[in-house]
Parts: C-alpha cells; sequence; structure tokens
C-alpha cells in the first residue's frame, strides 16, 4: 500500500462503506453484501496504482448496489 492521500483517501472510504456492508449483511444475512464488504475491506492494502484503487472500489460499490436485497 502506498501513502499517498489519494491510496489513504480511498482506504477509508471503501473501508467506512465495507463495514457498512458487513453490518447490513450480519443484520439481513445475505452472503453478497458480506463478501462485497470483506473485499472492500482488504483489497485497499493489496492495489498500488491510485486510478485502480478507486476504480475497482467504485465496481465493487456497484455490484453491492445491484445485489441488494431490497
Amino acid at each position: 500500500m502506498s501513502f499517498s492521500w489519494s491510496s489513504l483517501a480511498a482506504g477509508f472510504f471503501f473501508g467506512v462503506w465495507g463495514m457498512f456492508l458487513i453490518k447490513r449483511a450480519k443484520r439481513e444475512s445475505h452472503l453478497p453484501s458480506l463478501l462485497i464488504g470483506l473485499a472492500l475491506i482488504v483489497y485497499p492494502y493489496l492495489v498500488e496504482n491510485s486510478y485502480a484503487l478507486w476504480g475497482i472500489g467504485f465496481g465493487l460499490l456497484f455490484a453491492a448496489y445491484r445485489l441488494a436485497k431490497y
């Protein structure tokens, strides 16, 4: 993980969303939300490029939106 402002902001932003998705997944027993939430928390440690970091994060959030259980 690089320590640029963009990487730190992305890690914080997607980590908060990941925690929210995990909390919601536990409440609703929704496995896809749990897995996406875990991915949002873990992947910033594995990606170095800032553009890829933001792109993957928004892609995962879009997947969570599409798979949402209403």
